[in-house]
This record gives structure tokens, sequence and C-alpha cells, in this order.
């Protein structure tokens, strides 16, 4: 098993799937389910969690600070047992506010909000990876400009968490394209993995930070960019991954290549 270093904190993307349906025993999200149960076994117990959610757009970052969220079901035409899921993880007001004085010190604008609820990019994914709930979470928002060049500086701006003991976490979908999800078409698997393949070796390639930075700021400039993302909404979870983690020695590694719903999805880790 991949060991990762205890004296600093890696950051993880990770695709969360449809809706709340990895939770709900789904065929298509078997893959999916497995790597994210176990995909933080090998990670030191993190302090807190800052997750960045696809599912939350604002006009500047804006971070959780409730210090007892609740739970979004932002999602419709699921089971009745989807709107009972719980994740009763605590807040952690004085992170969210410590992040907003980091991204203020760095140009960029951010806010609190203390009604912010835990949206499905949030407890899906964390109900696998931390079930017991016992590690405080800050969720964050985009900023509903979706420039990728922004979310980029705002991972770099949170890189410094990463030293005390917060574990950085990006939720979105390396391929999401709602009608290819569910098409007949038999050239979607291919044309999910060109993009694929160009984003793992954008990531994972020994190629130096400016020009993958360069690369992700153009990505739409990538082979089936906009087939892979028709709205970049759960792509740019990862640019800010890329910002938290990257550093001149440090490229990401994919940690899951799957296939969910006919389509390549990956994940990745920076150590």
């Amino acid at each position: 098993m991949m060991q990762v270093k205890a004296s600093r904190m890696p950051v993880l993307f990770v695709p969360h799937g449809g809706g709340p349906m990895p939770l709900l025993n789904d065929a298509n999200h078997k893959e999916l389910r497995t790597f994210l149960t176990s995909v933080t076994a090998p990670i030191e117990t993190p302090k807190a969690i800052v997750l960045i959610t696809a599912h939350w757009e604002e006009s500047v970052v804006t971070l959780s600070s409730s210090p007892k969220p609740g739970i979004l079901y932002d999602y419709y035409g699921f089971p009745p047992e989807a709107y009972q899921l719980t994740y009763p993880a605590s807040g952690q007001p004085e992170l969210a506010a410590q992040i907003a004085n980091m991204l203020a010190d760095k140009g960029i604008a951010a806010r609190l909000d203390s009604e912010r609820a835990f949206d499905h990019g949030t407890f899906v994914p964390l109900k696998l990876m931390y079930p017991e709930a016992n590690i405080p979470v800050v969720q964050m928002s985009l900023v509903h400009s979706l420039d990728p060049e922004t979310h980029i500086a705002i991972g770099e701006a949170l890189a410094p968490l990463r030293d005390q003991g917060v574990l950085i976490v990006g939720s979105g979908m390396s391929f999401h394209n709602m009608r290819a999800f569910f098409s007949s078409d038999p050239t979607v698997q291919s044309r999910s993995a060109e993009f694929d393949y160009w984003l793992t070796q954008t990531l994972t390639a020994s190629v130096n930070t400016a020009e993958a930075k360069t690369a992700l700021t153009h990505w739409q400039a990538a082979p089936e960019a906009r087939f892979s993302h028709p709205r970049e909404e759960h792509l740019l979870p990862l640019h800010v991954c890329f910002g938290a983690g990257h550093s001149d020695s440090s490229q990401a590694l994919r940690n899951f290549n799957g296939i969910l719903l006919n389509t390549l999805i990956s994940g990745y880790i920076w150590q």
C-alpha cells in the first residue's frame, strides 16, 4: 500500500459520483465506492478537513463556519433512503476564519457562511472516507466566475494548511457530462479517455510546475475538453488541489482510474 509522508498532509482530488448513488450500493459506483472507502487508509488522521465542493458557487470564496453544519439534500428523484443520510461531523469556525484571513493576505476575497450545510459533494465522499464523522470539516465554495487561474491561486493560498495537519480535499469529477453518462453513443468512452489521458499526463508527468499550471489554466484546449466538461464546476476543485499540492519537485499521482457510466474517471493525490 502506498504510504504517505506523515510530516505533511497530502492533497486529494476525489470523484464523488452521481448524487447519493455511491452510498446506495449502486452497481455502477462499485469501483468508486471501493476507492473512497480505502483512499484514506495510508494517510495520517488529519486534525481537520477542508473540502472544496463542486456543488457550491459564490461570488467570492465562501467557507462554512457553523460549529454544527446540517445536511443539504441537493438532489432529487432518488429513493427515500437518500433523504435520510447523515454526516454529523462538526464544523470548525476558527479554521474557517483562519482560511479567510489566509486568502485575504493573498488578495483573494473570502467570507464566512454560518448557515451553509454540507452538500452531497461533501457528505457523500466523506461518509465513505471517514465514516465515523469524527474529524471537523470546513466546506469551501468555488467562485462562480469559474476562472481556472483564480482557483489555482486559491489552492496556493491554502497550501500552508498541509503543515498544520489539515487534509485538503477537492470533490468533483474528472469527467462530467450528464448527457454522455446516459448516452448509447459508442464513442463516449474513447472520447472521455482522451481527456483523462491529457489530464493525467498534465498532473503526473515530469513537466515543471509552470508548464502544468499553464496547461490547467488553458484546459479548454485539451482534447475533448468541452465534451468532458460542458460546464467546468466539477473540474475546478482539481485546480484548487493542484494549487495546494504542487511544488517544483512534486507531481501528482493518479490513485484511482475507473469506469463510471461508460466514461473514464480518475482521482489524484499530491504527497
